[in-house]
């Protein structure tokens, strides 16, 4: 498939209550293990991808790095792939429509876009992350690529009560609306494992919702019920690896 191709795919596997389940990744060599697994697409996660080169989560990793992290992906596996890239590494809508393009110019064909501030506190305003995202459509229609724009709200994730979550549902829907008015094609929520809230924001959604699971999180089948649209996993499978790794090291190391 040719990168269009791979992007009408990817689009097309976000379905409602049938979610697309990406099972993170965070370079060449586990996007080929995931690949030969039976995934249909891949995905990165930006903590996996910053721990694996040894930096923290939150743009820290220098942004080439992270591009030639995706080529070296797209190069190795012809899968459609989606890119965590953060708030792009710029809070200007331009220079996140910029740096959004170096993507696509190695072959992905999405992004998880995030409305953290990330070198400062807080969301951005609900028309200002709007207009970010604009500009970032406008570049890929500019080149004929039908790119995935997975808008994601941190609304949840920063907040750490979950019985904090429930007041929090009717600013996440108009997010999701000025996200989908915008030009974005999913709406992540990252950090909400209720029910009876996922299912809520689903129902209000226009686009395909993506939860991550995490301690607590329904199900796949559950979610699916839901009426989730697309499923992932985040750091939790670097998480796992890396534990793995330690324990099997360690066992060496001890009889030694």
């Amino acid at each position: 498939m040719n990168q269009t191709e791979k992007a009408k795919a990817f689009a097309a596997l976000h379905r409602k209550g049938d979610p697309i389940v990406l099972y993170n990744i965070w370079d060449a060599g586990t996007a080929k293990a995931v690949a030969d697994a039976g995934a249909r697409a891949l995905a990165t996660g930006s903590w996996s991808v910053a721990a694996a080169h040894g930096f923290a989560d939150g743009e820290k990793l220098p942004m080439p790095m992270l591009v030639e992290t995706a080529k070296s992906i797209t190069d190795a596996v012809d899968l459609p792939l989606s890119v965590d890239f953060e708030g792009a590494y710029s809070a200007e809508p331009q220079g996140a429509a910029a740096n959004v393009a170096r993507l696509v110019e190695v072959g992905a064909i999405g992004i998880n876009f995030e409305d953290r501030v990330v070198a400062g506190e807080g969301l951005y305003p609900v028309e200002s992350q709007a207009a970010r995202i604009r500009a970032i459509r406008a570049m890929a229609d500019g080149r004929d690529i039908p790119f995935f724009i997975n808008a994601r709200t941190d609304l949840f994730l920063a907040e750490s009560d979950l019985a904090k979550h429930a007041g929090l549902v009717d600013a996440a829907i108009e997010r999701g609306r000025a996200y989908a008015a915008a030009g974005g094609n999913g709406f992540f929520v990252p950090g909400l494992i209720e029910p009876a809230l996922i299912e809520k924001i689903c129902a209000a959604s226009s686009l395909p919702v993506n939860i991550m699971m995490r301690a607590g999180a329904p199900d796949v089948k559950t979610l699916a019920k839901l009426g989730v649209g697309r499923i992932s996993y985040g750091p939790g499978p670097y998480r796992s690896m890396m534990e793995k790794l330690k324990q099997e090291a360690a066992a060496i190391y001890s009889l030694l």
